[in-house]
C-alpha cells in the first residue's frame, strides 16, 4: 500500500514542493513530507525514517549532489528519485554517482514532474521494497585472518550462482560463481563486506581457490544430474603477475576431472596489473590450456577498448550501468547497441549483467546480444537453489518428465 510508504521532497522552491507532493498523494501516498534546503532535508532523515527521498540538484546552499554524497553516509538511508531542470546529461550521471554510493535510486527525471512519472515512481517502490541494510564490517575480531581462513576450511566462505541465461532459447547456458560468507552470528555476508579484509590478509589466492573448487564440485553435481553448465569464476587480474597461476589452476581442474572448456575466468576491466607483460602472458596461457576467458564489467574501465582488442577473450561482459534502463535513455541505449555490436564483430559472446525488468530482456533480445544475467532472471543462490532452478527449467521444457 502506497500510503504505508512516507516520503520526503526536498527542493528549494515552494511551488514545487507543492507540485510534487500533490502528485504523489494523487495516486495514494498519504505521508509525504517536504524540505525547502538540503540541509533541513538531512536533519529530517536523521530524526525520522523515509522510504525514499525525491531530490532536486540545482540548490541554494547544498545542492542536491552534496545531499546526495552526506545522504549515503547515514546508516539506512532510504531511496532516492531525482527530479531536476538541470541537462539530462547531468541527472543521470548524478544517478550513477548515488548507485556507486550504495543508494537505489528508483528513477531520474526531467522536470515538469508528472503524473506518470509519478506512477511510474509509486510502480518502481512497490516491486523494490525496502530491503536490510548491509552488514558493514571493518576489519577487526569478526574479520581477523584467523577467522577468514577458518571460514574457508569450513566452506563458510563458499560459492554462490547466478544463472547466465541464453535470450535465444530462454535456457540456463552458465553460472557465475560469486563469493558469500555464512557467517555463523551474521547471517550471508556478499563480497563488499568481507573482500577488503581477504585482500588486507593476503588470502585472495585461497578464496579464489575455494571459490574455483566449489565452482567445479557444483558444476559435476549438474552434470550428474543431466545438465551441462559451464562456470565462470572471477578472476582479479593482478593474480596474472604469477607465471605460475595458470598452470595451478589447470591442475586444480585436472584433479576434479572438469574441462578447461567449461570453465571461464573473468577478468575484471578496472583492475590493473602490475607487470603488463605478465597480464598478456598469463591471459594467453589460460587460452592455450583451454580455459575461457571473459571482459568483465565492459565500459567502466579507461582502456576498454585497447584491452579488448589485445588480449584473447572470448566473451565479453557488458557492465550493468549500460543495461538497466537503457530502452527509456537514448544515450545509454546507443552505449549499449554499440558495445553488442563491437562484440559480435570480434567474435565474441555478449552477455549483458544487471538486468532488472522485462524490459530490459526484451531491449537485449531485439539488438541481438547473446546472453544475459540479473536479478530479474535469478540473483545469485545456493549450489541447492540453483539445482533446483534447473529442474524447474526441465520440468517447464519437458512436462512427461513430471
Amino acid at each position: 500500500m502506497l500510503s504505508e510508504y512516507r516520503v520526503l521532497i526536498v527542493d528549494d522552491h515552494p511551488f514545487q514542493c507543492v507540485h510534487l507532493a500533490d502528485q504523489l498523494v494523487a495516486i495514494g501516498f498519504a505521508q509525504v513530507d517536504v524540505a525547502s534546503s538540503a540541509e533541513t532535508a538531512l536533519a529530517k532523515t536523521a530524526r525520522q525514517a523515509y522510504d525514499l527521498v525525491l531530490i532536486d540538484l540545482n540548490m541554494a546552499g547544498m545542492d542536491g549532489v552534496q545531499f546526495i554524497d552526506r545522504l549515503a553516509r547515514q546508516p539506512r538511508p532510504p531511496k532516492l528519485a531525482i527530479v531536476s531542470a538541470c541537462l539530462k546529461r547531468i541527472i543521470d550521471s548524478v544517478a550513477m554517482m548515488a548507485k556507486e554510493k550504495g543508494l537505489a535510486v528508483l528513477g531520474a527525471f526531467s522536470k515538469p514532474f508528472t503524473s506518470h512519472h509519478a506512477a511510474q515512481l509509486a510502480s518502481l517502490l512497490s516491486r523494490n521494497p525496502q530491503k536490510p541494510p548491509l552488514v558493514r564490517l571493518q576489519t577487526g575480531p569478526a574479520l581477523d585472518r584467523a577467522s577468514i581462513e577458518s571460514a574457508l576450511d569450513r566452506g563458510h566462505l563458499q560459492a554462490w550462482f547466478q544463472p547466465k541465461q541464453s535470450l535465444v532459447t530462454g535456457r540456463i547456458v552458465g553460472a557465475e560463481a560469486l563469493a558469500r560468507w555464512l557467517h555463523p552470528a551474521l547471517g550471508c555476508l556478499p563480497p563488499g563486506t568481507f573482500l577488503a579484509a581477504v585482500r588486507e590478509h593476503g588470502l585472495n589466492k585461497a578464496l579464489l581457490q575455494r571459490i574455483l573448487k566449489d565452482a567445479l564440485n557444483a558444476h559435476l553435481h549438474w552434470r550428474q544430474m543431466g545438465f551441462r553448465v559451464p562456470v565462470s569464476v572471477n578472476l582479479p587480474t593482478q593474480f596474472l603477475d604469477d607465471p605460475d597461476l595458470p598452470d595451478e589452476l589447470e591442475e586444480i581442474a585436472v584433479t576434479k576431472g572438469v574441462p578447461a572448456s567449461e570453465i571461464t575466468f573473468e577478468l575484471l576491466e578496472d583492475e590493473t596489473p602490475t607487470v603488463q607483460g605478465q597480464y598478456y602472458m598469463g591471459a594467453s596461457r589460460l587460452r592455450l590450456k583451454g580455459f575461457g576467458l571473459a571482459q568483465d564489467d565492459f565500459g567502466r574501465g579507461y582502456s576498454s577498448m585497447y584491452s579488448l582488442i589485445s588480449t584473447p577473450f572470448t566473451e565479453l561482459k557488458i557492465d550493468r550501468a549500460f543495461v538497466s534502463g537503457a530502452v527509456n535513455d537514448e544515450s545509454q541505449a546507443a552505449a549499449l547497441v554499440s558495445s553488442v555490436q563491437l562484440g559480435r564483430q570480434l567474435g565474441l559472446q555478449v552477455t549483458a549483467e544487471g538486468v532488472e525488468t522485462a524490459h530490459d530482456l526484451a531491449f537485449l533480445r531485439r539488438i541481438g546480444c547473446d546472453c544475459a544475467q540479473g536479478y530479474f532472471i535469478s540473483p545469485a543462490v545456493a549450489p541447492d537453489r540453483f539445482s533446483q532452478l534447473l529442474a524447474s527449467e526441465r520440468l517447464a521444457t519437458n512436462p512427461l518428465q513430471r
